[in-house]
């Protein structure tokens, strides 16, 4: 059982409830400053702040950032209900139409390539009068911005052995929108273009174009028996294939970008090795669903369905 000072943490500042949500999400103190315009010191303060208020710790401080502790997580799904509601407020005192049937959506990167579009599209030839405000983010960045209340649903991406996507409680409900097969993506002039299915030990010597930092090997053939070699590191999808269009090395695609590959650029399969697959899921927290969510959430799912 949580307990809480409840005679002291109504004294608690929106100010300090806004920094714990930001933190929440960011995962950081130096994240949650640097999306605030505050120093590290300040969002620290605001944190103490409201862990006085609330007589007992709110986040477990780790070598890699932060985590909720069970008061943290009543906290932080209290204080974005609160947040919102204040912000509401603010709006219908300033004069502004109060904004019925908005969703927020977060999306990883290629999943607006193709799903995130069709699916908006769709909703707004069937419920023009829902609002979808969506943004891109990493998939341990949607969690946590799912855990935070600050989106309502999350396109996240899997990877074997598919664990759950944190662990958390309560759990996220997940729905599984597709699994497809990782693939490579070769310039059309490469050696190994001219293949529909290439082995694992062609991989070997090649050279990869990858993710930057600790995303370094998104990009290059999960269990390669070596060390790959990295010669470009990109973030965002579309650079990575336009690199492979140049002939500067080849990386990993799900095949749902087949599609959207720019002149010069083949997609293909590997074989040898366990089989990679990727997972599309639809997550949300566990709780009644507003009618506007449960609209887009149907719209994601039928643009999934039509995508084979």
């Amino acid at each position: 059982m949580v307990c809480v000072n409840v005679m002291t943490f109504t004294d608690a500042s929106l100010t300090a409830l806004r920094v714990f949500r930001e933190v929440a999400e960011r995962g950081t103190l130096t994240a949650a400053a640097t999306a605030l315009g505050y120093t590290q010191s300040a969002v620290s303060r605001q944190i103490a702040s409201l862990e006085r208020a609330a007589g007992t710790a709110l986040l477990e401080r780790r070598h890699d950032g932060v985590r909720l502790t069970p008061a943290g997580r009543i906290v932080v799904r209290r204080a974005a209900a609160a947040i919102d509601q204040v912000d509401a407020a603010a709006r219908e005192l300033a004069g502004i139409p109060e904004e019925l049937g908005t969703v927020r959506l977060g999306w990883f990167a290629t999943a607006g390539v193709f799903l995130v579009p069709r699916a908006l599209a769709a909703l707004r030839e069937t419920h023009p009068g829902i609002t979808v405000i969506s943004r891109e983010g990493s998939t341990p960045a949607l969690v946590r911005a799912l855990r935070a209340g600050t989106i309502d649903l999350a396109l996240l991406a899997s990877a074997p052995p598919f664990r759950a996507p944190d662990a958390e409680s309560p759990a996220l409900e997940l729905h599984t929108l597709s699994e497809r097969s990782l693939r490579i993506a070769v310039p059309s002039t490469h050696p190994l273009a001219h293949a529909d299915v290439v082995d694992i030990e062609d991989l070997r010597g090649q050279r990869w174009i990858a993710g930057p930092g600790g995303e370094q090997y998104m990009g290059v053939w999960p269990g390669l028996d070596e060390r790959p070699q990295v010669v470009h590191t990109a973030r965002d999808w579309l650079a990575k294939l336009h690199l492979v269009a140049a002939g500067c090395g080849i990386t990993t695609a799900p095949a749902a970008l087949t599609f959207a590959l720019p002149p010069g650029v083949r997609i293909i399969a590997v074989q040898g090795g366990p089989e990679e697959q990727r997972r599309i899921l639809l997550a949300r927290l566990p709780r009644p669903v507003p009618e506007p969510v449960a609209r887009l959430a149907a719209a994601i799912r039928a643009a999934a369905s039509a995508d084979g």
